[in-house]
């Protein structure tokens, strides 16, 4: 029992290792940042919740649905994951350059104060949940550990523990999404405004500054 438990703990902090840098919650912080300024304080704390269980819920289903899914709809992972890295570099390129028109949140500010304040913007699936956390490079690699579970059983793995690691590695990530959404204000008055938030055009130079010809010379 004692090895199990080891084992349980051995997979758990490998799971996390592996989908921290990838699922990441303080992207999710800052977008609830960008987008839930104009939401209630209440509201917001509900939508966070809310958005909580959605990526546990994701990633369940991923897990234990993803491969039978990819398979009748004839997806192959590495091309999830190129899809993926080409969905992070278009969210990536829309945060550099500036936007030319109204952001997201001001039209549903605008929308909400037009109608006496009776609807507000729901952020909670998207985009805090999908893609902010559980995004295509975290569901490639559920899929690909839920692949690699018959490997492991061959390994000397207990059944329980290899039953037991994705649900605790998922609520474990779920609570810690749900603990950085709620403290977001406090981690932003610790690492700073500039720490977080990439203003959308006004950082773009010094962002190329590194390719500045004055300071790049021809190395024969």
């Amino acid at each position: 029992m004692i090895d199990d438990l080891i084992q349980l703990a051995t997979l758990t902090s490998l799971g996390l290792a592996l989908m921290l840098p990838l699922a990441n919650p303080l992207t999710s912080m800052t977008l609830l940042l960008s987008l839930g300024q104009h939401i209630p304080y209440q509201e917001r704390r509900r939508q966070v919740t809310q958005a909580a269980f959605y990526v546990v819920g994701i990633m369940m289903v991923t897990y234990y649905a993803g491969a039978w899914i990819m398979h009748t709809f004839g997806i192959s992972i590495p091309g999830l994951r190129i899809a993926g890295g080409l969905i992070v570099a278009s969210i990536g390129f829309s945060m550099v350059l500036p936007s030319t028109g109204p952001s997201p949140s001001a039209a549903d500010a605008d929308a909400a104060g037009a109608q006496g304040g009776r609807q507000v913007p729901n952020i909670a699936f998207v985009p805090l949940a999908m893609p902010g956390t559980a995004g295509p490079g975290t569901i490639a690699m559920i899929i690909s550990g839920a692949t690699s579970v018959d490997a492991a059983a061959r390994q000397g793995f207990a059944p329980w523990v290899l039953a037991a690691t994705p649900v605790l590695v998922f609520a474990l990530l779920g609570l810690l999404f749900w603990v950085c959404l709620r403290s977001a204000g406090r981690i932003v008055a610790v690492i700073g405004q500039g720490g977080v938030v990439l203003k959308r055009g006004h950082e773009l130079a010094q962002v190329l500054k590194v390719f500045d010809r004055g300071r790049l010379r021809l190395v024969e």
